[in-house]
């Protein structure tokens, strides 16, 4: 990326070289969760932080009657750990100039793009389907035309037809054409936590959460949903499939994957009593998502029978508080 004229960059990253958070790493059953939740995390790893100290909040990932929770650290939390704000910005010009101007303030913007124009997303949609998705904006140069952002599992850049492309550049936004939402990330709202400090934090957020869990066990609905679900999904096409699968198998995966994942954190040695029933489950959301999509109908109940019974030990677990 050029380094003169009006080339801004936050922290002078380099997509060549960006090593991902472990969360992000190719061993992960998961490897990308969902777009808001993976910009978050490497947003704050690229700064030396840990996300996985805000991810407390996924055990209470439930099911909302036709998908799971989409779920995302909660803002307070990530301003209380590491002080970092989110709120909504303004667009009220070029979206260009003010992904430049922010950055010039030492702040990002998250901001719903459409996949299209995202060459990380080849094979994909990239070129072939609209679909919007966040990426955290890291560095923009608006003379040479390139953008480097935080998109899914890693930090990638995008140049020529697809910046245009993507910032509408040259373009008004119609009256038939929304402009993307857009939040702006400012790092200057409190000190960040560290250690031992950060761990006992995120420890009393995770006890909150836990206090708040679904009512009753999840997994007995969704069986109910999925059960009235399942003809119709044997006959759709590949891609009602995948969008149905996303919104609630995967779903499922990545949250308590993730949830895996803080708990070890949270635990120095990472000995949580709950480690084998969430990878229990994690396993299982992987089944059923391999079931689902061999496009014929199946006697889901036994799969997900397990992943119910592995939720409520998990939940018991922690909540007698050996986490």
């Amino acid at each position: 990326m050029s380094t003169g004229g009006r080339a801004v960059s936050l922290l002078g990253l380099d997509p060549q070289t960006y090593v991902p958070h472990t969360s992000h790493d190719e061993t992960r059953a998961y490897r990308e969760t969902n777009c808001w939740t993976d910009v978050y995390i490497e947003l704050v790893h690229a700064r030396g932080l840990e996300p996985l100290a805000a991810m407390g909040s996924t055990v209470r990932g439930d099911f909302e009657g036709d998908q799971w929770t989409f779920f995302k650290p909660r803002f307070d939390e990530i301003e209380a750990l590491y002080g970092i704000e989110i709120h909504e910005m303004q667009q009220y010009r070029s979206l260009e100039a003010q992904l430049e101007e922010q950055l010039r303030h030492d702040r990002s913007v998250l901001v719903e793009l459409d996949a299209w124009f995202l060459p990380d997303t080849a094979g994909l949609s990239h070129g072939t389907q609209h679909v919007k998705t966040t990426v955290g904006v890291e560095a923009i140069d608006p003379d040479a035309e390139t953008l480097r952002y935080f998109h899914n599992a890693g930090y990638f850049e995008l140049s020529g037809a697809d910046y245009r492309g993507a910032l509408r550049t040259g373009e008004e936004w119609g009256p038939e054409t929304l402009p993307p939402y857009t939040e702006l990330v400012r790092f200057d709202a409190g000190p960040a936590l560290q250690g031992d400090e950060l761990r006992d934090a995120a420890r009393r957020y995770t006890h909150h959460h836990l206090q708040r869990l679904p009512a009753g066990n999840p997994f007995t609905r969704f069986s109910a949903a999925l059960g009235a679900s399942m003809d119709d999904l044997a006959a759709a096409d590949p891609t009602t499939r995948a969008d149905y699968v996303f919104a609630t198998v995967r779903m499922i995966g990545s949250t308590f994957e993730l949830l895996g994942s803080h708990l070890e954190w949270l635990d120095a040695d990472g000995s949580t009593a709950a480690r084998e029933p969430l990878a229990a489950l994690v396993e299982d959301s992987k089944l059923l998502s391999f079931r689902i999509a061999r496009r014929r109908a199946f006697d889901h109940e036994p799969i997900v029978d397990r992943m119910a019974a592995s939720w409520d030990e998990a939940m018991t677990r922690l909540q007698a508080g050996r986490a």
